[in-house]
């Protein structure tokens, strides 16, 4: 239990104040619909169906006010720099926004159904009572005109009205159907598999929210019942200050979009750049690069943007016009903060960073790239890796990018003699299922290993290459050169390991080498393996504040 507390406290203990006002929410509405006397003669048509749409719409405004703010990135980015002063923890709750975007969706999801199944059944039950089917006083309070400015008790006003066509031509209505047909699209888009093999489906789908909350303004503004005009001016007070802090984060990201991003040169190479103070003979001198490898097909760019500043492991989003002028996606950065240039490297996943690289292979020598929009930098969990005095990095495929910053920025610090690196020892696990992925970050951790040995600190990286999948033909080719000094497959020292990582093995050796310290574990993969590492880091954490503890974080964009 105290290993939960310490990577889970903080989380939870937000997840229950987030549920209890829910509930709380829920709960007091319902009963002031439900027991008020000034709803008496509502619920005599209505019955508890009132309080059940009212409750649900309460909620409902408090989670439309929060589902903006995990999305305002640069309020993130803000908030997170801070939090410096006040401890991980704090951190490590701003790095769960999607997850509690994702959360209060549901919520959402769930209120809308109930409040819509609720308010079915009011419009049939106002329906019946206007038509005489229920007792004397339903017929007499459905007859009741205006009067001294109050609404209709009973919305509708003729005998032979079909319920679906009041749906549809009422202001609360319409803008009801509207929301809801709005947040279907946008949840079921927003499922895994579409997100992963559709982004511009999931990506057009989700800017729904403008007439979704568009249309949640406005739901109430024709209510034909005096209570519904009540709730309508709630929701109004509720969203305005999230709206207006959303339209202020998309004004700073047309502001970055039209600030001039440059390419230096551009030329096709093989592997991508070292830090620049690498021999010449392992690095390539000029500032910008584009790569397109065959056949892992990753393209690395290199950008200059004036005024730009980043911190390792940060993440930006790029708008190529040339493909799609609403389009944002986000890259980790893999070059350091000491660097003069920004870089990102693109792996081919989708039509998107096809046409990106298929221009790109198309440029004559020297030419530059079409207009890049570029969004950010913003923080993530890498950026804290320094804080530690052991560091445990993960990447999975593509996912090592921001462990290449993090890699190259510990080249620059022992380069320049940098007192103020906290980090004494660093492991470093990089997962991929084909060779060819391998390719491109080979050189570094070359570079690495050749300047941890000059300066005689052999142990400070310890690093290892897992291969998950491979054929016979590949099996063949390792047994034949089995006895050279280098991998056959990276051309490193350390060799290259075959399947998955015995991760209980791994951290007990962690452990075993660092019984006093804090060890930040960094992830930048999928989520089966995020669970298997969050499990692991509070099975091997210790109580004990003076024993190692285990402290894991992963990306999110």
């Amino acid at each position: 239990m105290g290993n939960w507390i310490v990577n889970h406290g903080l989380t939870s203990f937000i997840l229950v104040v987030w549920m209890g006002i829910n509930i709380f929410l829920f709960v007091w509405f319902y009963l002031f619909y439900d027991l008020g006397d000034q709803f008496f003669y509502t619920r005599h048509l209505l019955g508890s169906a009132l309080a059940w749409a009212r409750a649900p719409a309460a909620v409902l405004n408090f989670n439309c006010m929060l589902i903006l703010l995990p999305v305002c990135r640069n309020l993130l980015s803000l908030l997170r720099g801070s939090f410096v002063c006040c401890g991980r923890s704090m951190r490590k709750q701003l790095d769960k926004n999607l997850s509690f975007h994702k959360l209060v969706a549901y919520m959402i999801a769930l209120m809308t159904a109930v409040h819509t199944v609720a308010h079915l059944l009011n419009v049939e039950w106002y329906n019946n009572s206007r038509q005489g089917v229920y007792d004397e006083l339903s017929t007499a309070l459905s007859k009741l005109d205006d009067a001294n400015g109050t609404t209709y008790l009973n919305p509708i006003r003729i005998t032979d009205l079909i319920p679906t066509y009041f749906a549809f031509t009422t202001i609360a209505g319409l803008t009801g159907v509207i929301i809801t047909l709005s947040l279907i699209l946008i949840i079921t888009s927003s499922m895994e598999v579409i997100r992963r093999s559709y982004f511009e489906v999931f990506w057009y789908t989700h800017h729904l929210f403008i007439i979704f909350f568009a249309g949640l303004v406005f739901h109430g503004a024709g209510a034909a019942t005096k209570n519904s005009i009540s709730l309508s001016l709630q929701t109004w007070m509720w969203v305005i200050a999230p709206m207006f802090l959303y339209v202020c984060e998309r004004l700073i990201r047309f502001v970055r979009y039209m600030q001039t991003v440059r390419y230096r040169r551009v030329r096709s190479i093989r592997r991508p750049s070292l830090p620049s103070g690498a021999p010449r003979s392992e690095r390539n001198l000029h500032p910008l690069r584009l790569i397109v490898m065959r056949p892992s097909k990753v393209l690395e760019l290199q950008l200059v943007k004036s005024g730009f500043k980043m911190e390792v492991g940060q993440y930006v989003f790029l708008n190529c016009p040339a493909i799609s002028q609403l389009e944002w996606h986000p890259f980790t950065m893999t070059s350091a903060p000491e660097e003069d240039f920004f870089s990102v490297h693109i792996r081919s996943a989708g039509d998107w960073t096809d046409k990106l690289i298929d221009i790109m292979q198309k440029l004559p020598e020297g030419a530059q790239g079409p207009k890049m929009g570029v969004d950010g930098p913003f923080g993530t969990a890498s950026e804290d890796v320094f804080d530690y005095e052991v560091s445990m990095l993960v990447g999975a495929g593509i996912g090592v990018t921001p462990f290449a910053s993090i890699l190259k920025s510990i080249w620059y610090k022992f380069k320049e003699s940098n007192p103020k690196l906290r980090t004494r020892k660093i492991y470093f696990y990089w997962l991929c299922r084909e060779t060819h992925a391998f390719e491109w970050f080979a050189d570094l951790l070359q570079v690495l290993e050749k300047e941890m040995d000059e300066r005689g600190m052999g142990d400070f990286l310890t690093y290892k290459l897992y291969l998950t999948k491979w054929d016979q033909s590949h099996a063949d080719h390792i047994m034949v050169h089995s006895d050279q000094d280098i991998d056959v497959v990276t051309g490193l020292r350390q060799k290259t390991y075959y399947g998955r990582p015995a991760w209980d093995k791994e951290f007990e050796q962690v452990r075993k080498e660092n019984p006093t310290s804090v060890v930040g574990t960094f992830l930048c993969g999928p989520e089966a393996l995020a669970e298997v590492l969050e499990k692991k880091c509070v099975k091997y954490s210790d109580v004990d504040p003076r024993k190692t503890k285990f402290y894991f974080n992963k990306e999110n964009f």
